[in-house]
């Protein structure tokens, strides 16, 4: 039986479909199956193959490809706060390759921890197949600021205005590593019949079907980073206490995960009525507001503000 908002291949059509298409409702033609992205049925066909290209053995996916680009964006986003701030270039590039190998190890562990151990303790190397799909950004984000905090102390670099360096470039990087969710299909909504439903009609797109619209989930998270992107830049330069703004970053964050996975069907319920992600996110709501009120409290208390961190580095140059 035809669904409203069902993707058909090429072949014969249904008789609904026949009429919908001349009721203007969808006029596209044969040309409705090639690679991209298509209106179909009140729906968002995307028929884009997660991997991009291959050389020989060697698969290039758009998700890593969209990691790539986020990490430069992210970067660009970050130096000139960063460097406001009296913290140089050359510090900010010998964290960034630490905090790269820990924040994709941590986010693929903490997904990892979330699913059944079987498949992973039968076949181990499975753990770090994330060419499968499956990253945690939860697990990444704590094993970023672990990381920070240990870089830091070593290199006598401020820890606190370099976490909100990090939270600049992980609301910015982050946006592009939806797009690669997006491609893949392994993050999905409810199946819906709304307009800007999307079929994942490639047959090498995780979604578990390729004739149904599913809800955008991916580009809910993404309208979700624009929120948190604009708020981060309306108050980079306001912010005086180091650690502030990341702490707003993990709190606008927080919140915003909890909603959107109200949204996301492609995770079970594990408690409460609540999805994993959503615990997760109200134990870090409840810390990144202690962290900002402690923050509050210790500058308040005589702590060093972002200028008087600047006046240190300065001094240390």
């Amino acid at each position: 039986m035809f669904l409203p908002g069902e993707y058909l291949p090429p072949g014969p059509r249904p008789r609904q479909y026949r009429i919908v298409r001349r009721t203007g409702v969808s006029c596209l033609t044969e040309s409705l199956c090639t690679a991209g992205v298509a209106i179909v049925l009140a729906a968002i066909v995307l028929n884009i193959d997660p991997v991009l290209i291959h050389l020989g053995p060697l698969a290039i996916r758009w998700y890593g490809l969209m990691y790539v680009v986020g990490i430069v964006v992210g970067m660009w986003a970050a130096l000139p706060y960063l460097r406001a701030r009296g913290i140089s270039e050359d510090q900010v590039w010998s964290i960034l390759g630490p905090c790269i190998v820990t924040g994709i190890i941590g986010g693929r562990l903490f997904y990892v921890v979330q699913q059944p151990l079987g498949p992973f303790i039968a076949q181990p190397w499975r753990i770090i197949a994330t060419w499968e799909g499956g990253m945690a950004f939860y697990g990444a984000i704590g094993a970023v600021i672990i990381t920070l905090w240990f870089v830091c102390r070593r290199e006598k670099i401020p820890f606190w205005t370099m976490l909100d360096g990090a939270a600049l470039f992980a609301a910015v990087g982050q946006l592009f590593g939806r797009v690669g969710n997006l491609i893949n299909g392994d993050i999905l909504g409810a199946p819906t019949t709304l307009p800007w439903g999307i079929v994942y009609a490639n047959p090498n797109s995780f979604a578990p079907s390729h004739t149904i619209a599913y809800q955008p989930a991916p580009v809910y998270e993404m309208l979700c980073n624009v929120v948190l992107i604009a708020l981060l830049y309306t108050l980079r330069n306001r912010i005086t206490i180091p650690g502030l703004l990341g702490a707003i970053y993990l709190l606008g964050y927080a919140v915003t995960q909890f909603i959107v996975f109200f949204l996301r069907y492609s995770e079970p319920i594990v408690g409460f009525g609540l999805k994993q992600a959503q615990l997760t996110s109200i134990v870090v709501f409840v810390l990144a507001l202690g962290l900002a009120a402690w923050r509050v409290r210790a500058a308040r208390e005589g702590g060093p503000t972002v200028g008087e961190h600047r006046a240190t580095m300065r001094g240390q140059a």
